[in-house]
């Protein structure tokens, strides 16, 4: 089994001249959406209200086959109203509540027959849930994969410092990190994208990743670095591209039985040539992604 931790929430875009959209998202949302898509059990630990826009979110996930253990609260749903640029990107003003305090009760279902655990983004910053998101990474990694993307949203990080230190947390508690060049160049400023990779790798990762859009991902492991191509296709918007290379990238490692803490030496052995053939999957997902509206993952028979 795999799980994903993390905030749900609907994206409401606008941009041009027609009427803003709602799509269901959020960032460890849409990454668990990815695996169903593409093939794997997925348990989803998030909150929603009891509202049209909670509703909207079960629905999603149910019709995607993916499995929940936490239901409604009395809070309203988390939304992200977005304005897309002429080239597809958003940028995002969050109503969000970030709160998983009947977490306890499901956590041994959640956590402990998992092979796999990924979280990021808000989950990982915002209390009073990032504290439980933290403990839920610390409980699973004896048994599991840790994965992680910290996919910054600077608004709520007032005090920089600490959002590095919080999001260095994570790094050290995980196997695989993926983050886009945007997200490193705000957290070092001081320092390349490549720097900041081969450091977090020094704090214990098998893999960190840097996504550049459409010059591709970049990826270090022990062995060396790796690079891949981004397809060509036509953007709609890159609203989840990230999420979606996210998920192909952990299916693959799913697929090559390089999860569990049973393959973490496995994981670490991996080579560059291997990394750059995970990382061209994960770019052809990611591509699928950009060509439609949405955070809208591929299933395995769309990747090219």
């Amino acid at each position: 089994m795999l799980t994903v931790i993390g905030e749900a929430l609907v994206d409401v875009l606008s941009g041009g001249m027609s009427a803003p959209e709602s799509y269901v998202g959020g960032s460890p949302m849409n990454v668990a959406v990815g695996l169903a898509r593409l093939g794997h059990p997925v348990t989803f630990v998030g909150r929603y209200g009891d509202d049209e826009y909670g509703r909207m979110i079960h629905e999603h996930l149910r019709a995607n086959d993916v499995l929940e253990v936490l239901p409604p609260d009395g809070l309203p749903t988390s939304t992200a109203r977005g304005v897309l640029d002429p080239v597809g990107a958003a940028t995002y003003d969050f109503d969000l509540v970030w709160d998983l305090s009947g977490f306890g009760a499901v956590a041994p279902r959640a956590l402990d027959d998992a092979q796999l655990l990924h979280t990021g983004s808000i989950a990982a910053i915002l209390e009073p849930g990032a504290t439980t998101v933290l403990e839920a990474v610390r409980r699973a990694r004896p048994h599991a994969t840790i994965s992680f993307d910290p996919n910054v949203r600077p608004s709520f990080m007032e005090d920089h410092g600490e959002a590095v230190a919080q999001v260095e947390r994570f790094v050290e508690l995980s196997d695989v990190v993926r983050a886009s060049d945007s997200d490193l160049e705000w957290l070092y400023p001081h320092r390349s994208v490549e720097e900041t990779c081969q450091a977090w790798l020094e704090m214990g990762p098998a893999m960190v990743v840097a996504t550049y859009g459409s010059r591709g991902p970049w990826g270090l492991v022990a062995g060396g670095p790796a690079r891949a191509e981004a397809p060509v296709v036509d953007v709609v918007d890159s609203v989840g591209a990230g999420d979606s290379f996210m998920a192909a990238l952990l299916s693959a490692l799913v697929d090559r039985e390089l999860v569990g803490s049973a393959h973490r030496e496995d994981l670490h052995a991996l080579t560059p040539g291997q990394q750059g053939e995970i990382l061209s999957y994960a770019a052809r997902a990611a591509a699928v992604t950009v060509s439609r509206a949405g955070a809208n993952p591929p299933y395995r028979h769309e990747i090219p």
